[in-house]
């Protein structure tokens, strides 16, 4: 079995190994014609359950034939220009080569000793972050698994920041359309349900900082402790962004801590034409990006930024066998020190390559690039009287609704899109993604493929159309 280890003795094995893997992916990708088969749990569940896990193939080759069937032939491709599902990007090509290469090395960013040149590469990248935003001299910032870690990271040194003992008493504010991870990082930081505020929004989907400043007042004068705000700059559904500046000014009113999650919005640090809608957010005391939404990077990139590099100690616990307390004395940059996990992939590095091969401003260009088609197809859909969209997009998403000439009732139409998007999936034409809004159903195209045109946004909505004016069609015939 030591022939399987990654060594000096198999880098052979390994080589062919790997380019047997690569080659069956390209093959897969050069070739697929649809986002995704449309297999069903109920189909797929059988042939996985099969495979017998303690008999083991013995070689790639076959186990690579076996993945076909139970992994490649049905996964749902982002690379495809008609998926616009979730906030799934496709990825470049430098940054999977930089996968590639940490997969294989597997540096753990934990400690010093342990990853040596990956350690200042991840601390550069956190300071070219940390000057894009314009955090200043003092910032810092640690990457993370994802969005959800990050704001729960940034919550967790809001919470210490205000020294208040009494959890109850702390409250954080954020929209109506932030991510469920505010909600979810107080669950777990114990303040409390009633911890989370939901601040309204205005008709664009943005945090009205009128209403914010109501709440706050109400919080100082119940006694209670404005903890945090949370503003959104890239709202999930809707791409929107607080209005940054008012809400500064608010969190230095009340002296509260403000967090931007960025999560989505992040690309436009490296935008050449969209930088200034991000304006605000260089007074933020923390930010959350993803570079595995628009950066065009592979799953998980993401980072927690902060102002004050010093509120990391927060995150700070030192163990003897791996970094013990002599080690801050002695200067030794051990990244455990700011991060909430203890083992960590080196997942800078495919950053790091992406920058060197295409440049920030490349990075940007594509991310413009999207954020220009659902502009186009905002066009489309507003001049398409069989939908309504609920806003013009500040980014690359489209919220919209399926709505019949003939009128019917609400729920109706609820059900029609629902089942429109259902039955788009299962024929594996296209991906799409849905959400609520005021109650209502609507479905979402998450635009991230600079590949996709406006022709497969117009394809996509006339496939919705057909399946839901179907659905309208039997549901009128079986009610008659």
């Amino acid at each position: 079995m030591r022939s399987h280890l990654l060594n000096d003795t198999t880098a052979e094995l390994y080589r062919s190994s790997v380019t047997e893997g690569v080659e069956r992916v390209a093959n897969k990708l050069a070739t697929t014609r649809r986002p995704f088969t449309g297999v069903t749990p109920d189909e797929l569940a059988p042939a996985i359950a099969a495979v017998d896990l303690d008999q083991p193939l013995g070689d790639s080759s076959a186990a690579l034939d076996e993945l076909e069937r139970v992994y490649l032939r049905d996964a749902v491709y982002f690379h495809h220009p008609r998926y616009l599902g979730h906030l799934n990007c496709p990825v470049v090509i430098p940054a999977v080569l930089g996968e590639a290469v940490l997969s294989a090395v597997n540096s753990s960013l934990d400690t010093w000793d342990q990853s040596a040149g990956g350690t200042l590469i991840e601390r550069r990248l956190i300071d070219w972050t940390t000057r894009r935003i314009g955090l200043g001299p003092a910032a810092d910032g640690v990457f993370t698994s994802g969005g959800t870690q990050s704001n729960l990271q940034a919550m967790l040194l809001a919470r210490e920041e205000t020294k208040t003992d009494d959890l109850s008493k702390l409250r954080v504010f954020s929209s109506e359309c932030s991510h469920f991870s505010v909600q979810k990082s107080a669950t777990l930081l114990g303040l409390g349900r009633d911890a989370v505020v939901s601040v309204p929004v205005d008709r664009d989907r943005r945090m009205q900082t009128v209403a914010l400043a109501a709440e706050l007042e109400k919080c100082r004068r119940a006694g209670l402790v404005p903890m945090a705000v949370v503003a959104t700059a890239g709202t999930t559904d809707f791409g929107s962004i607080d209005p940054l500046p008012e809400i500064a000014a608010l969190c230095e009113e009340y002296g509260t801590w403000m967090h931007v999650d960025a999560a989505y919005g992040c690309g436009l640090l490296a935008s050449p034409t969209r930088r200034g809608l991000l304006e605000g957010v260089q007074h933020a005391d923390s930010v959350t990006v993803d570079y595995h939404k628009s950066f065009f990077q592979p799953v998980s990139s993401s980072a927690l930024l902060v102002r004050d590099g010093a509120t990391l100690r927060h995150a700070t616990y030192h163990a003897d066998y791996l970094n013990p307390r002599r080690t801050v004395e002695e200067k030794i940059p051990n990244q455990v020190d700011k991060s909430l996990q203890t083992t960590r992939r080196f997942d800078a590095l495919k950053l790091w390559m992406t920058l060197r091969v295409m440049g920030a401003e490349g990075v940007g260009q594509l991310f413009d690039e999207v954020c220009d088609l659902a502009s186009e197809g905002w066009r489309l859909l507003a001049a398409d009287p069989r939908y309504d969209v609920v806003v013009e997009p500040p980014l690359s998403t489209l919220v919209f609704r399926y709505v019949p000439e003939r009128v019917t009732s609400p729920a109706e139409i609820d059900r029609a899109n629902l089942h429109a998007r259902k039955a788009l999936f299962a024929s594996g034409e296209a991906v799409v993604a849905g959400t609520k809004v005021d109650g209502r159903q609507y479905l979402k195209f998450t635009l991230l493929n600079p590949e996709t045109t406006v022709a497969d946004i117009a394809a996509v909505l006339d496939l919705i159309a057909g399946h839901a004016a179907q659905y309208l069609g039997e549901s009128l015939v079986h009610a008659s």
